[in-house]
């Protein structure tokens, strides 16, 4: 079997998926050399010691190390420090393989073109691979502001509890963005957390920012109308993204691929004070990114079933008119990342795959 194949049947058994495609085929092809990638097909999503690497590939250490160092400064791999140890892994398809190599922005050709293959990719089948069935990978998470001060909020509801259980904070721009090019909307607003954080800045792909300047980042995102998404868990974040609907993957797994599944919406939905609503519009024409206002005899009208929660109306009304109340039927959020991963792998089939895999790399590195 071609090597970069076998590369992506790996890369397919994580929850994000990675769908065969022609697109991906070059993505991998523009993103690893044929030694990188047949080193990498002896890789996990564990984070691995090199010498584990080598011998699971049958080449010598200093090869492997060289290899592995260059393919983590192209962020194509992950990499991080543990009891002293440099250890690698593979990255998932989202987020991973398409963002981090693309946050330094297009800067030739060749990048031009690798950000018009993951746009291809998503429409041919990423988009669809990385939904839920029915649990999604991502969830909305509502401007804090937004939210009636009379609700009980859980921390996992908070972009602001999620920057303060960070050890550590980076700053990126948005590879969507940069990718697509659809709209003007700022691109450094991406946040990363503790270990994606650590390794973006060590290998410059980002900036470490502290807690202060991550809110500015945030209050950034909402004046321009971005909407705030992360990891689908209750546990710590990994990330959080500041996202439109006409370039960003998350959202437009809904916007553009009409994907039910695409994320999670937030536990909230608008409430609409009609006796203090002007009908002013900026609701329905200005902040919905989803299209779910409308005008009708000067009042502001929510079509729930369309609305995400993200509170992006409530943050922008001039009559403070509305507010954030809690949905009905608040979204399951799995208890922690791990707790996610294994739920979306069980229900697209994968879990089984999953396992033997990294099972199959654990022996590997056993025998050496």
């Amino acid at each position: 079997m071609d090597v970069y194949e076998t590369l992506r049947e790996i890369l397919d058994a994580h929850p994000s998926g990675a769908p065969k495609s022609k697109a991906f085929d070059e993505i991998l092809r523009f993103l690893f050399t044929p030694e990188e990638a047949e080193l990498a097909a002896h890789m996990s999503f564990t984070p691995t010691p090199a010498e584990d690497i080598a011998s699971a590939a049958g080449i010598p250490v200093d090869e492997a190390e060289y290899l592995l160092e260059f393919m983590a400064d192209k962020a194509v791999i992950f990499s991080c420090e543990k009891d002293g140890a440099l250890l690698f892994g593979l990255l998932p398809t989202v987020p991973g393989l398409f963002e981090y190599p693309l946050m330094r922005g297009k800067g030739s050709p060749l990048h031009e073109r690798l950000g018009n293959l993951w746009t291809k990719y998503r429409k041919d089948g990423l988009g669809e691979s990385f939904a839920g069935n029915p649990t999604p990978m991502a969830r909305v998470v509502p401007v804090g502001q937004a939210i009636d001060s009379t609700i009980s909020i859980h921390p996992y509801e908070e972009v602001a509890t999620l920057i303060e259980k960070a050890e550590y904070i980076a700053l990126a721009q948005c590879a969507c963005r940069i990718s697509v090019g659809a709209c003007h909307a700022p691109r450094e607003v991406c946040l990363f957390f503790d270990g994606p954080a650590r390794f973006l800045v060590e290998r410059r792909y980002a900036r470490e920012i502290n807690r202060e300047e991550a809110q500015h980042v945030l209050n950034k995102a909402e004046e321009a109308g971005l909407v705030h998404t992360s990891s689908n868990s209750a546990d710590k974040a990994g990330f959080i993204c500041n996202c439109c609907p006409c370039c960003c993957i998350i959202l437009t797994c809904r916007t553009r691929l009409k994907l039910e599944h695409g994320f999670a919406t937030s536990g909230f939905q608008p409430q609409v004070n009609s006796n203090t609503c002007t009908g002013c519009g900026i609701c329905a024409d200005e902040r919905c990114p989803m299209q779910a206002v409308e005008i009708r005899n000067s009042l502001a009208v929510v079509d729930i079933n369309t609305c995400i929660g993200c509170g992006l109306c409530v943050s922008a009304c001039p009559a403070g008119a509305m507010i954030l109340v809690r949905r009905r039927e608040s979204p399951d959020i799995p208890a922690t990342r791990k707790d996610l991963g294994l739920k979306v792998l069980s229900e697209k089939g994968k879990l089984e795959r999953f396992l033997q895999m990294n099972k199959g790399a654990h022996k590997k590195k056993m025998h050496k």
